[in-house]
C-alpha cells in the first residue's frame, strides 16, 4: 500500500513539474517569437475583424483549467520525437520569414505550442488538450484571402435577389445602379467578420455543447454557412431598404447598425437551434478511466533532470531560426538602386504627361519608374515599373497594401480582372488583365511580376520564388510591371496596342530590369 501511495505521490510530483516546465517552455517560444507574436497582436488591436484574438488565449486557459484535474491524473511520458515536428515548423517559419509571409509565421509559432505539449508531456496529454491547443489557431488573424470570393458572392446575391424583386439593375462588376442610386460591395460588406465571429464561436459551443464529432461538425458547418447566406441576405435587406425609401434610409452608419444587429439576431437562432440537441456530459469519465491505467507504474516517473534537458532541449530548437534569419538580414538603411530605361524601338516616343490621372498604389519606398508613350497611330501607352529590393515586412512587392485602386474615396473602379497569355516575339508571356473605370475613361491594364529572372501573375507563387532567391541566393529583388491604354466602350481593340507595345519594348523592360536587380 505504501508502494503505491508512494508512486502516485512521486507521478503527480514528476507531472507537476513537468507542466510547470511546458508553461516556461510555451512563453519561452513567445519571447523567442516575440516580433511574430507582436503582429498578431498588433493586428487584433488595429483591426476590428480580428478583434476576437484578444479572447481565445483565455478561452483556452479556461479550457485547461477545467481539465487540471484529470492532466495531473494521467501518465506523462515525454516524447523526443515530437522535437522533429519542431524543427520542422522553425524550417517553415523560417521560409516565411524570408518570403515576407506573415500569416505563415504566425501559424507556425502558434503550431508549435501544441508540439512543446507533446515534446515535454506527451502525446496522451497533448491528445487529452487536443481542442484547447487547436483552438490556438483561432488566435492567428486569417482570413484576408476570403475577402474576394466572399465579396463575389454577396454582389451576386444581391444583383439576383433584387432581379427576382422586379428591380432593374446595371451591374459591372461589384458595383451596380438601381433607379434610385448607385451601390457598391466593398471589403467591409464582404461578411467576413460575421463568418470569422461565427465560426470562432460556433466551434467552442459545439465543442462545449456536444460529445458526438459528427454533431459537432454538422454544427461547425452550418456556423459557415449560415453568416454567408445571412451576409447575402443582410445585403440585400439594406439595399431594398435604400431603395424603398428613395436612398433617405440604410445608406450611412445606419447600415452598419443593421447588419450587426441582423446578424446577431441570426446567430441567437443559430445558437437556439443548436441547443435543442445538446448533450450532456455524462461519459467523459470513460476515457479518463482508460487514462489512468498505468498511473501506479514508478518506472514511468520521469526524473527532474530528464524533463529540464527536454525543456532546454525544446528552446534550443526553437532559438536556431531567429538567430539564422537574423544572420540572412541585410543593413536596413538601403536605398533603391535608380531604374533607366533606354529602349531602342522607334515605333513609339516617349511623351511628358499621362492623359488620364490614374497611378498604382505602393506601400514602403520602392523604386519607381513612370513613362507614357505614343505611337505613329496616336495611341498611348503607360508603363509603371515598381520595384522593392531589401524587402521587409511593410516594404514588399507582395502585399494587400499594394493596389491598382483603393478601395474608397477613388474616382476609379476595378470592374474586372483574369489571366491571360499572349505569344509576344515567339515567347509566352502570362499576365492579369485588368478593366478600370472613372466617369470620364476606362483603362486596361497588364501586370505581372518579376522576381529576380522569374516572372509570375500569381501572388502566391511570387512568395515561394522570394523565398527561395533569398535561400538560395540571397537575391530578393521583385518588381511589378504595368502596361496601361484608355479605350472606349470594348477593351478590344486595346488589347491590340498593348500586344504591339510589349513585342516592342519587352526586350528593352527585360534588359533594363537586370540592369536595376544587379546593382
Amino acid at each position: 500500500m505504501n508502494t503505491v501511495v508512494l508512486s502516485e505521490k512521486s507521478n503527480h510530483s514528476s507531472i507537476y513539474f513537468a507542466i510547470l516546465m511546458t508553461v516556461l517552455a510555451i512563453v519561452g517560444i513567445l519571447i523567442i517569437y516575440h516580433k511574430t507574436v507582436g503582429s498578431m497582436v498588433d493586428t487584433w488591436y488595429r483591426s476590428e475583424t480580428y478583434a476576437h484574438g484578444f479572447l481565445i488565449l483565455p478561452f483556452v486557459i479556461y479550457m485547461v483549467w477545467t481539465k487540471r484535474k484529470n492532466i495531473v491524473t494521467l501518465n506523462h511520458q515525454p516524447n523526443l520525437s515530437a522535437l522533429f515536428g519542431l524543427f520542422v515548423l522553425g524550417v517553415l517559419w523560417l521560409i516565411a520569414e524570408l518570403a515576407s509571409v506573415q500569416v505563415v509565421m504566425q501559424y507556425a509559432v502558434v503550431a508549435m505550442l501544441p508540439i512543446v505539449v507533446a515534446v515535454i508531456l506527451g502525446y496522451r496529454i497533448m491528445f487529452f488538450l487536443a481542442f484547447p491547443l487547436a483552438y490556438l489557431f483561432f488566435a492567428v488573424p486569417f482570413g484576408d484571402i476570403l475577402i474576394p470570393p466572399l465579396i463575389n458572392f454577396t454582389a451576386d446575391f444581391t444583383v439576383s435577389a433584387l432581379q427576382l424583386s422586379g428591380i432593374p439593375v446595371y451591374r459591372e462588376g461589384t458595383f451596380f445602379s438601381l433607379p434610385t442610386g448607385n451601390w457598391s460591395v466593398v471589403e467591409a460588406c464582404s461578411g467576413l467578420r460575421y463568418l470569422i465571429a461565427s465560426v470562432t464561436l460556433g466551434t467552442l459551443f459545439a465543442y462545449l455543447t456536444y460529445r458526438s464529432f459528427i454533431k459537432r461538425m454538422i454544427f461547425i458547418a452550418f456556423s459557415i454557412i449560415v453568416p454567408i447566406i445571412a451576409n447575402g441576405i443582410r445585403a440585400y435587406l439594406i439595399v431594398m431598404t435604400g431603395h424603398l425609401s428613395d436612398m433617405q434610409l440604410a445608406v450611412g452608419v445606419d447600415h452598419l447598425i443593421y447588419g450587426w444587429v441582423f446578424f446577431g439576431f441570426v446567430m441567437l437562432i443559430l445558437f437556439w437551434v443548436g441547443s435543442l440537441w445538446r448533450e450532456d456530459k455524462a461519459n467523459d469519465d470513460d476515457s479518463l478511466r482508460n487514462d489512468n491505467r498505468i498511473i501506479g507504474d514508478s518506472d514511468s516517473v520521469v526524473s527532474v533532470k530528464k524533463t529540464i534537458f527536454i525543456t532546454s532541449s525544446v528552446l534550443a530548437v526553437a532559438l536556431i531560426w531567429p538567430i539564422y534569419a537574423a544572420h540572412l538580414e541585410k543593413d536596413v538603411d538601403f536605398v533603391q538602386p535608380e531604374f533607366n530605361f533606354n529602349y531602342t524601338e522607334k515605333n513609339w516616343r516617349m511623351v511628358d504627361d499621362a492623359v488620364f490621372d490614374w497611378r498604382p498604389i505602393y506601400i514602403g519606398s520602392p523604386g519607381q519608374f513612370e513613362a507614357h508613350f505614343v505611337n505613329n497611330e496616336n495611341r498611348r501607352v503607360s508603363l509603371f515599373v515598381t520595384y522593392y529590393q531589401n524587402q521587409r515586412q511593410g516594404n514588399e512587392l507582395i502585399n494587400s497594401g499594394n493596389a491598382l485602386v483603393p478601395e474608397m474615396d477613388s474616382p476609379w473602379k476595378q470592374v474586372g480582372e483574369r489571366v491571360q497569355s499572349s505569344m509576344v516575339n515567339s515567347r509566352n508571356v502570362t499576365y492579369r488583365q485588368a478593366q478600370l473605370s472613372s466617369y470620364y475613361e476606362n483603362l486596361l491594364v497588364w501586370r505581372w511580376f518579376v522576381l529576380d529572372n522569374e516572372d509570375t501573375v500569381s501572388p502566391y507563387m511570387a512568395k515561394v520564388i522570394l523565398a527561395k532567391n533569398r535561400l538560395l541566393t540571397d537575391n530578393d529583388f521583385g518588381a511589378e510591371v504595368i502596361i496601361v491604354t484608355p479605350f472606349g466602350v470594348q477593351p478590344d481593340e486595346a488589347e491590340s496596342v498593348l500586344q504591339q507595345f510589349l513585342e516592342d519594348m519587352l526586350p528593352d523592360i527585360s534588359d533594363s530590369l537586370d540592369l536595376v536587380n544587379g546593382q
